[in-house]
């Protein structure tokens, strides 16, 4: 009879392990509370920044949002307390059809003279890029000339180039082109051709920042992908259209938008153009038109304000362009 079978021996216990942590507090190391100063210090050096903003920005912004709600004039000056008004300045411009006219007018100048100086400038950039040293310094010069000239001389210029008797642009038109109507011409007169000098004033003076801006993203496209492209067969037109410029995309909507403000804004060309002869009212864009209402605080602040949100309204396109960039 053979022995019954010893019991088996029982398992080893494995070796208990401690349940995972919950929580982010368990599993993030403790982190050290910074000292106060350490935490206050980076907003800190923000403040010689952000003081004269606030001041030079921030405290007329709210004057004229104050205004604008205000029956402020010419009373006010001397004493008399302002009265809050609501929004009868807002109703009394807004169902002004010569302002809608206005408005109308400052929108159609800006895009045209936005898409006129971006066309333009990029050209040149492109330009610059092609040719050799000597063109291309001469060019920068030329453009820098054309930054640095301060804008009344600039304007004074150009007003005696089209001046009905003596200028020189009527005296080509009559003489070598033959067109002797243009004999005596006054360009300022009429309102269209009032607004195509100023279209050509407006983009001379603002062509030089778009094309050394573009002409500096240009320069950052890497050759490598350029010589890539050619080695694939690749016309210069397509190497530029469909690899420099989509490359550069970011410094293009960034000179855009300042573009459409600037313009938006533009005030010394128009106002210089209509003290030299042109009708005031047929020729007032959104700056002249609030400059004219000088005398009528809350008129000025609540044109001012409207001009503020057409400002807002024609660059959030670009604005949400640039977030959806930078998101990429």
């Amino acid at each position: 009879m053979s022995a019954p079978p010893a019991p088996a021996a029982p398992a080893p216990a494995a070796p208990r392990t401690p349940p995972p942590a919950t929580g982010s507090t368990a599993a993030a190391p403790l982190r050290r509370r910074r000292p106060l100063p350490a935490r206050v210090g980076p907003y800190l050096l923000l403040v010689p920044a952000l003081v004269p903003l606030a001041v030079g920005l921030g405290y007329p912004l709210v004057r004229q949002f104050v205004f604008s709600f205000q029956e402020y004039g010419l009373a006010q000056q001397f004493g008399r307390p302002a009265e809050w008004v609501g929004l009868d300045n807002y109703v009394t411009l807004l169902s002004d059809p010569y302002v809608w006219g206005v408005i109308a007018r400052s929108i159609a100048f800006c895009l045209v003279n936005a898409a006129l100086t971006m066309a333009l400038g990029i050209a040149l950039a492109v330009l610059m890029t092609k040719v050799g040293r000597a063109a291309r310094i001469t060019l920068q010069v030329g453009m820098l000339l054309a930054w640095g000239t301060p804008v009344l001389a600039t304007m004074t210029v150009w007003q005696w180039l089209f001046d009905s008797q003596y200028g020189v642009v009527n005296w080509v038109l009559a003489g070598p082109l033959g067109m002797e109507g243009q004999r005596g011409h006054s360009w300022l007169i009429e309102p269209l051709s009032f607004y195509a000098v100023a279209t050509v004033i407006v983009v001379w003076m603002s062509v030089p920042f778009v094309v050394f801006t573009v002409y500096a993203g240009l320069l950052q496209v890497p050759d490598e992908c350029m010589e890539a492209a050619q080695l694939d067969g690749a016309s210069s037109w397509q190497r530029l259209w469909r690899l420099a410029l989509p490359m550069i995309k970011p410094v293009l909507f960034v000179v855009a938008l300042l573009q459409v403000i600037w313009d938006l804004r533009v005030f010394t060309q128009i106002h210089v153009l209509q003290r030299a002869g042109a009708p005031t009212r047929e020729t007032h864009l959104l700056g002249t038109y609030i400059y004219s209402l000088s005398k009528e605080f809350s008129m000025a602040g609540a044109m001012a304000t409207i001009m503020l949100v057409i400002t807002l309204a024609l660059t959030v396109f670009y604005i949400r362009r640039m977030l959806r960039e930078d998101e990429a």
